[in-house]
């Protein structure tokens, strides 16, 4: 292909082809080249979304240099989820300028940092014609013909509601620091399904989605007429890939099934209508929580999702307005748990940990008092700390899944619990889809507002998903994100185990309901026989049968 200089000016696509050339890089794949075209005929105010990988940041960079070729005296400030992003922009850019040939009349600019550099012939001004600044950094004092926002949101600054809400903020100030006529553009992946990209498309943004497979047609709506037109033209079969040069089905297929079926839908193809309650089924808002006592609980406690109650001070990774709640009313009077298990899922030596739940009961609701995750497999280190956590907690059986080694797991942590702390253990032997099963058991249980977690369990795991190496192993993540999607969830060795000590007291929870019925019965059959003593008393004959069908 013959290119000139005018033709690398006049379409920004040409250039693009002419940088990949140079790179020794393949030619642009038709996603790459239909991104760069939107980039340019797109608007002023503009949110590209595409799949992960598809090489946004080099795109970035190519259309900054592109403008500068145009017109050296605009002036971009990008913004990137970090500095060391921001830093990585800035080196490569002018890591082309230096060596592209065509790019030449940009070199010698006397600004010349990883912040910020100056291209030459551009006129003398207190803005650099590129300065590059992380999300959280300085952005006031800056000026800018256009504002570019590389991947600003990532899993580190979007895991709650909180951050989300802060994330929004500084884009607010991209307006501040705009020159007259100036553009704002956005190019990312959502990073969760309440991702800011929604809220800025309600605000006049234009947002355009390319997805790595086709979708299926009944899914086409979720994306709002946001979906590119190359995507919906392509007269692609549904799930056949859109960009194959980028990823085929294979790569596809193993990264589907290497990070879960949900966060592929999020960062493959873009779907972020997955936030319903029919998908994902189980709420913070639906459990109580409050400090506990090792060995006692209220009689009775009432849940209560108002705003007296609300615990703001603890973020959760709960999607649209889920928040963690503390009981309406406590009863004064406490009483002695009716009894405590520790059930654990094992790991073996696969990428989970090994998830264990201390769940304690009293009237009919279960209270989660140690719940979390040990790395290590079945390493005497993890085997002695859940025998600790069994000690410690007094509990009074152990429940643990027997799929694991055909009851391998339980013959070899059995010597650590007898030295430790003895009591019984119990198999559990699971069958069906574990996604399913886990819903099945946690259902009924969390909607009825019979589960109370731990404060401190909570507070906890907040500071796990802070982390966004732990952030898929947390709770809270994977009690909101599990839906009956089989690999729904990269990892589920927390919530098994909770599922598993729910299930251990399921048939107490059932005892207790049929006593509370019988207890009724009993109570109206008294108190009829009252009634029946009073008539009698004033000459009243009554032959009629007690009849408490239904009660």
């Amino acid at each position: 292909m013959n290119v000139t200089v005018k033709d690398c000016k006049d379409d920004l696509k040409i250039f693009t082809w002419y940088i990949w050339k140079h790179l020794g890089l393949p030619r642009p794949t038709d996603v790459q080249i239909d991104i760069m075209d939107y980039l340019q005929h797109g608007g002023d105010r503009i949110i590209i979304e595409a799949f992960r990988g598809v090489g946004k940041s080099y795109l970035t960079s190519v259309y900054v240099l592109w403008r500068l070729f145009n017109n050296p005296e605009e002036k971009f400030l990008i913004v990137s989820a970090s500095k060391i992003r921001a830093d990585e922009f800035s080196i490569f850019t002018k890591r082309l300028i230096n060596e592209v040939d065509i790019l030449a009349p940009l070199r010698g600019g006397h600004r010349d940092s990883n912040v910020a550099f100056d291209v030459a012939s551009s006129g003398a001004s207190h803005a650099p014609s590129v300065k590059s600044v992380g999300i959280t950094g300085q952005l006031t004092g800056s000026r800018a013909s256009e504002v570019i926002a590389d991947d600003i949101e990532v899993i580190s600054n979007s895991l709650t509601n909180d951050m989300r809400a802060k994330l929004l903020h500084r884009c607010g100030e991209f307006e501040s620091v705009l020159l007259p006529g100036g553009k704002i553009k956005y190019l990312g992946t959502p990073q969760n399904y309440e991702t800011i990209y929604n809220k800025l498309a309600e605000r006049d943004y234009k947002l355009r989605i390319w997805t790595a497979r086709m979708p299926e047609a009944t899914k086409i709506i979720d994306y709002n007429g946001c979906l590119a037109p190359m995507v919906l033209n392509s007269n692609k079969e549904v799930g056949e890939p859109i960009d194959p040069m980028r990823f085929d089905d294979d790569d596809l297929n193993d990264r589907e099934s290497n990070m879960g079926r949900s966060t592929f839908k999020l960062q493959f193809m873009l779907d972020t209508s997955l936030s319903d309650e029919d998908r994902f089924p189980l709420r913070t808002t639906d459990l109580i929580v409050m400090d506990t006592d090792g060995e006692r609980a209220p009689i009775s406690l009432q849940w209560g999702a108002g705003k007296s109650n609300c615990i703001e001070d603890i973020p959760t990774v709960g999607m649209g307005n889920d928040a963690w709640y503390s009981p309406i009313f406590i009863s004064e009077e406490w009483s002695e748990f009716e009894g405590s298990v520790l059930a654990i899922d094992p790991s073996g030596r696969g990428a989970d940990n090994t998830g264990y739940a201390v769940v304690k009961t009293l009237h009919g609701k279960l209270y989660v008092t140690a719940l979390g995750g040990i790395p290590g497999g079945y390493s005497d280190g993890a085997l002695q700390k859940l025998a600790n956590i069994a000690k410690k907690h007094k509990v009074n059986a152990v429940y643990l899944e027997a799929n694991f080694g055909n009851g391998m797991f339980t013959k070899l942590f059995t010597p650590f619990l007898v030295k430790t702390h003895p009591c019984t253990v119990q198999e559990a032997t699971v069958k069906g889809q574990k996604e399913v099963r886990i819903i099945n058991t946690l259902e009924p249980v969390v909607s009825g507002h019979r589960l109370v977690i731990s404060r401190e369990v909570i507070e906890r795991d907040a500071e796990i998903s802070r982390d966004p190496l732990e952030y898929f192993h947390s709770f809270g993540y994977q009690f909101t994100r599990i839906n009956r999607s089989k690999r729904s969830l990269k990892h589920d060795d927390v919530i098994d185990a909770l599922s598993l000590a729910v299930e251990y007291w399921q048939s107490v929870l059932a005892t207790d309901e049929d006593r509370a019925v019988e207890q009724h019965k009993l109570d109206w059959i008294l108190e009829e026989m009252d009634k029946s003593t009073e008539w009698l008393t004033h000459g009243h004959n009554t032959s009629k049968p007690l009849n408490w069908t239904g009660i």
